[in-house]
This record gives C-alpha cells, sequence and structure tokens, in this order.
C-alpha cells in the first residue's frame, strides 16, 4: 500500500515538472523553417568520391545517394542527398543501411536533407535489453528489483531533476533531494525493509551530506561553478528564457556522480555486518563495528580508485591534447576543467571513504538494537499464547 501510494506521487511530480516550452531552438537555413530527425533507408548509392585518409583510416569526401524517408511530414518520399563524410560527421552510406537524415523544413515542398547518423537506435535498444536479461537472469529477483531501480534512477533524473532545475528550483537543493529520494528507493528494492536497509539509507545519507560540505568548500575556494564548463555560453542563453540557475550546476553534476559508487558501498558493508551478526548475535558492537571496517577498508580503496578513474576516462582527449601541446605545470594545474575533474574525483572518493566508517557505525549499533527488540516480541507474544 505504501509502495502504491509513493509511486502515485511520483507519477504526480513528474506530470507537474516535466511539461516545459523549448526556448533553446535548434540551427535552422531561414527565418521560419524548423528542423526535424527522421528514420529513413538508403535505397542505393549513386556515386562515392571518396578516398582513405592515411592518419585515420577514414573514408573522407562524399556521396550521392537515393534515401527513403521512413518518419515523419516527409515519410515515403524518396530523395538525393549529397552525403559529406568529414572527420566529425562519417556516416560511409550503403544500400540497405538504416540513417537518421536531418530535415531543415521551409514549408512542405521547401526542404533541405542531410545524413545526421548512422540509425543506432535499434542497438542501442539490444544492448540494453541483453543487460536488463543478465541481470534478471543471474541476479534473480535481486536483478528484477535492481531493474526496477535503474529505471527509477534513469526517469527520476530525466523527467523530475532537469526539469526542476529549467523551471529555477536550486540545483544544489534539488540535486540533495534528488539523491535521498533515488538511495531511498533503490536501497530498498535491493535489500527490502530490513534493518541492513536502513543502516545503509542513514549512513549514505550522512556521507552525502558530509561530501556536500567539502564540496561546497572546494569550490568556494577554487571559484569554480557552473560557468566554467564548456556548455556556458549555451546554459546562458537558456537562463535567459528561464530561470535557470547556471551557477550550481556543477555542485549538482559533481554530487549525483559520485552516487552510485557510495550507495554500492553502504549496502554491501550493511550486509556484511546484519551476515556477520545473523551467524554470531554474541557479537557486541565494537567487533561488529570491526567486521564492517575491514569489509569497508577492502572497499574503499577500489572504489576511490574505480572513480579516479573513470574521471580520468571521460577527460582522456583532453589530457592527450594537453600533452601534445606541452601544456606548462601551472597552466595545466589551474585550467578550468582540470579543476573540475580534480574536484569530481576526490569529492567522490571522500564520500566513499566517509561512508565506510559511517555505516559500519550506524550498522553495528542498529542491526543488534533492532534485532533484539524483535525478539523481545517473539517471546513476548509466545508467552501470551501459553
Amino acid at each position: 500500500m505504501a509502495g502504491a501510494a509513493v509511486l502515485v506521487l511520483y507519477l504526480a511530480l513528474i506530470f507537474i515538472f516535466y511539461g516545459h516550452t523549448a526556448f533553446y531552438h535548434l540551427y535552422s537555413s531561414a527565418p521560419g523553417s524548423y528542423v526535424r530527425y527522421e528514420k529513413a533507408t538508403v535505397i542505393d548509392v549513386a556515386q562515392n568520391v571518396l578516398h582513405q585518409d592515411p592518419v585515420s583510416g577514414l573514408e573522407l569526401g562524399y556521396q550521392t545517394i537515393r534515401i527513403r524517408i521512413l518518419t515523419g511530414q516527409h515519410k515515403g518520399e524518396i530523395v538525393t542527398v549529397k552525403n559529406t563524410l568529414s572527420y566529425s560527421n562519417n556516416v560511409l552510406a550503403t544500400a540497405g543501411s538504416g540513417v537518421i537524415a536531418c530535415i531543415d523544413t521551409a514549408n512542405k515542398t521547401h526542404y533541405d536533407v542531410w545524413i545526421y547518423s548512422y540509425n543506432r537506435g535499434p542497438f542501442l535498444y539490444l544492448i540494453i535489453m541483453m543487460f536488463m536479461v543478465l541481470l534478471c537472469a543471474i541476479g534473480g529477483s535481486r536483478g528484477i528489483r535492481s531493474v526496477l531501480g535503474i529505471i527509477f534512477t534513469f526517469t527520476g533524473i530525466v523527467f523530475l531533476f532537469i526539469p526542476m532545475l529549467y523551471r529555477g528550483y536550486s540545483p544544489a537543493l534539488a540535486a540533495t533531494g534528488v539523491v535521498m529520494v533515488t538511495l531511498c528507493v533503490a536501497l530498498v528494492l535491493l535489500g527490502g525493509f530490513s534493518t541492513k536497509t536502513l543502516a545503509a539509507i542513514l549512513g549514505t545519507m550522512a556521507g552525502v551530506v558530509i561530501s556536500e560540505l567539502f564540496l561546497i568548500a572546494a569550490l568556494r575556494f577554487t571559484h569554480l561553478t557552473g560557468y566554467s564548463t564548456n556548455e556556458a555560453d549555451s546554459l546562458i542563453q537558456i537562463a535567459g528564457n528561464t530561470h535557470l540557475q547556471v551557477s550550481q550546476l556543477l555542485f549538482a553534476a559533481i554530487l549525483i556522480s559520485s552516487l552510485g559508487a557510495v550507495m554500492d558501498i553502504a549496502i554491501s558493508i550493511a550486509s556484511a555486518v546484519n551476515e556477520v551478526y545473523a551467524n554470531n548475535n554474541s557479537l557486541g558492537m565494537k567487533e561488529l563495528f570491526h567486521s564492517g571496517m575491514n569489509v569497508g577498508r577492502d572497499m574503499m580503496g577500489t572504489m576511490a580508485n574505480t572513480l579516479i578513474i573513470a574521471f580520468t576516462g571521460t577527460s582522456l582527449n583532453m589530457l592527450i591534447l594537453f600533452y601534445s601541446m606541452n601544456v606548462t605545470y601551472y597552466q595545466l594545474l589551474n585550467n578550468n576543467l582540470v579543476g573540475i575533474y580534480i574536484i569530481e574525483a576526490v569529492s567522490g572518493s571522500i564520500a566513499v571513504v566517509l561512508t565506510v566508517p559511517l555505516v559500519s557505525l550506524i550498522s553495528a549499533n542498529l542491526i543488534p538494537a533492532l534485532a533484539s527488540g524483535t525478539e523481545k516480541q517473539v517471546e513476548i507474544k509466545e508467552t501470551v499464547d501459553h
């Protein structure tokens, strides 16, 4: 009953916040025209004027192709298109291949068409489906609950969190709220309504709050904000027509990026302490705390390392460019993007490290206390029955 009420409230919030007006319009070739992206299939290739680039191995040049548009206002129409292949837009068309066509439309009869990309949709859906099937097959009922947790997190960010930012809600407060709700729902789905889940939730919340304080201080002292990112110019244009608070977006992004690792280590420690106590309920708080810390110490090094490697991977292209340009030490260290990546990696790692003792301490106190309370209730009930 409680789950149904939460679901209804969640859907109601999405209905309230999701609708919006787009103020940032895609490029179009003439006033009053509009751009649409539609599925199409290549009928044949009439001309290939291509050469292989010796450095990249890519085919560069252009093709003259005929395509049939499969969706949208011009569905069923056959169009001849000049498909230009460059380094950044390299779609090598072959007969029968699926593509996405960009249609710049002035009216029903006047429009320009160019090839935007391969039609990756079916393959992406297949990859996602394979992942979910494997998760359910290997994880069983927990795998199914994990899938539900992933869907909840994804829909919460796309249909609730981002619309809240667009409407002018504080990104810092919105991120905190979404993180708290997401971790509660995800951990309950994974562990059910249990003592270990409660311990993991409380420990994670405490770790996130302390991490937020560090993050606020770090961003303040380094003078980094949402205006320091590459997308700042476009976001400022959006903010001119909405109430978007660009300055706080960086805080929200970093906070959300570390949530997954923190949740993972929290539920692992809480589960370990719960398992140790279930097998030996004579252990005291001190022994349970040390058990949680031992598990946490093994995990926090790998988790922190994983976060740093992940953030390094996202910035790999930038690092290669800096290396090739022989950027000086002070220029590199004080570059906006480098500063952001360092704070992202360290902030997430601090959240992971702080979660270990917090969850261990909460689990060591909470699990025996609630278990003892349950045992007493059972004993009282048995006495009354007799």
